[in-house]
């Protein structure tokens, strides 16, 4: 296992936009998710979940799933705003904290080369199209899709193309063995993005994927490939280009 810590690779500015992406996310697992508690929990992501059968209108209305002990989702009543709210919902207090744990690490000098505003609508984007790559290798699920994972794929992507060559100090476990070392984002990154596919690749043959959504990681982290340069400011490009 591979866990990032921090990087060396200095910003210019404030990272506004990270820091509202997080307190967001923080204030929805507060408010909304009651802290993780079973029947707010439930009633989120029954809410506010992604559930790719119902918003394709492929389940019957009013087909029960149980989300709980004590609440069952009847779906049938949904709409595309759950494609963005299910960017904030999260399944646990370790899903929380590991997805804005690496938004923190990496997200930080991607917003320093796209500004705040830019950087938002990119993080929406990526998270959109994690969103129909859940979808399309799913589309009849009834299980919700929650997690701000998508998202952070693609701010992991622009990294990658960015900034292959930064030190990342990363705390390394192999079994007995454990320890912190600096390593290239490249080595990272892809490790992250293989791991994705490895593990994605199952689905597609009909295996349940464990309830992570993989694919959803990887399609946002190739529109984060795609999209970092028609994202970053003007200025920043041609710096990047002169250096």
């Amino acid at each position: 296992m591979l866990f990032p810590l921090r990087d060396e690779n200095p910003t210019r500015r404030v990272p506004i936009a990270t820091f509202i992406i997080i307190a967001i996310n923080a204030l929805v697992w507060a408010i909304v998710q009651g802290f993780g508690s079973d029947a707010s929990l439930a009633m989120s992501f029954c809410r506010f979940g992604l559930i790719p059968g119902e918003l394709l209108g492929l389940v019957a209305d009013g087909t029960p799933v149980r989300f709980s002990q004590s609440v069952v989702c009847r779906l049938g009543d949904t709409s595309a705003f759950t494609l963005v709210s299910s960017m904030f919902m999260h399944g646990s207090w370790l899903h929380l904290i590991g997805n804005m744990w690496f938004l923190w690490v990496f997200g930080d000098n991607i917003e320093d080369r796209m500004g705040p505003v830019r950087f938002i609508l990119f993080y929406v984007l990526a998270g959109l199209v994690a969103s129909g790559a859940q979808i399309a290798t799913d589309i009849d699920s009834t299980v919700p899709v929650v997690g701000a994972s998508g998202a952070i794929g693609g701010v992991l992507g622009a990294y990658l193309l960015l900034y292959p060559r930064a030190r990342i100090l990363t705390f390394v476990f192999l079994g007995l063995f454990f320890t912190t070392t600096f390593i290239p984002a490249a080595v990272i990154l892809l490790f992250w993005f293989a791991i994705q596919v490895l593990s994605g690749l199952p689905i597609l043959a009909g295996s349940t994927g464990a309830g992570i959504a993989f694919w959803a990681h990887i399609g946002g982290f190739v529109a984060g490939l795609l999209l970092v340069y028609a994202f970053i400011e003007r200025t920043s490009f041609q710096e990047e280009r002169a250096d």
